[in-house]
């Protein structure tokens, strides 16, 4: 006993020493707001295009450019940007630093690489977000110009299949994850009243498996491009919310996806609130 209470202490150290600052923790809350209303927002208007009253405006971009048709849209998308930035920031903050010091090397490896990726994802959305409320997009296809560039280098097609299986690697595990309720992991859940443990746990399952299932379709089309070669096609979220609409009963398959999106991001203010904002959390 005393052997594992001594474990057990040097633990609890070495997560004492791992706390972030509190100015750390404030700006990485902030992110996950902002990434929350981002997906709230594409929850709204893809749940407007399945009741054919909101055009097909579904994904992040079509997010951001009605919002800045609004009175102080583009305050509001500054707003957005910065909180973007927190998030970013936070998981720059964990590459950086060992967020899983307890685990192999092998998952370290896996979960930084995984950081990293949604980083870069959410700097390209901080991106897209800034030029609109700059009024710089010029409404071409960004990632579509990148995976023509991509393909046409000797190991671009494999990097973009490499990418897609990823992506859908990453769907899966967050689907099993949401069924396992294993995203409650990282919280602070004993802080939560008894109300706000059930919708927690509502949002949280709700949410992640409709994520999932529309990165797995993201996923899918990347490797549709890299077996085909063909750039033409674009790959994101627009493209697989419209796919989903396209299917048998697909209006109703869209507001059922809109309404796990808007979950989603109700579920992220509840992760920004009660998140363990620390190092090793």
């Amino acid at each position: 006993m005393s052997l594992i209470n001594k474990q057990h202490a040097k633990i609890k150290a070495k997560e004492a020493g791992h706390e972030a600052k509190p100015w750390v923790r404030s700006f990485a809350r902030f992110g996950f707001f902002a990434k929350g209303t981002v997906y709230i927002l594409i929850g709204i208007l893809s749940f407007m295009a399945a009741l054919g009253v909101g055009g097909k405006t579904t994904g992040s971009k079509g997010a951001f450019a009605s919002v800045a048709s609004q009175p102080f849209g583009e305050i509001i998308l500054w707003i957005v940007a910065i909180g973007l930035l927190g998030y970013v920031f936070w998981r720059v903050f964990q590459v950086i630093n060992d967020p899983y010091y307890n685990k192999t090397n092998t998952k370290r490896i896996v979960i930084r690489t995984g950081f990293a990726i949604s980083a870069g994802i959410y700097g390209f959305l901080i991106y897209k977000a800034v030029s609109i409320a700059m009024h710089a997009d010029n409404g071409g296809g960004s990632s579509q110009t990148s995976t023509a560039k991509l393909l046409s280098q000797p190991f671009g097609p494999s990097i973009i299949m490499l990418v897609g299986i990823g992506i859908i690697i990453f769907a899966i595990s967050e689907i099993i994850k949401a069924l396992q309720s294993k995203f409650k992991k990282h919280l602070m859940v004993n802080e939560m009243n008894h109300r706000e443990k059930q919708w927690f746990t509502v949002f949280g399952k709700t949410g992640l498996i409709a994520r999932g299932l529309v990165f797995c379709i993201i996923g899918s089309f990347l490797i549709q491009n890299a077996l085909t070669s063909n750039p033409d096609q674009t790959v994101g979220l627009d493209r697989a919310l419209s796919e989903i609409a396209q299917q048998p009963f697909g209006q109703w398959m869209l507001g059922i996806t809109a309404i796990g999106l808007f979950l989603y991001g109700v579920f992220l203010f509840f992760k920004g609130k009660y998140a363990k904002i620390s190092l090793s959390s």
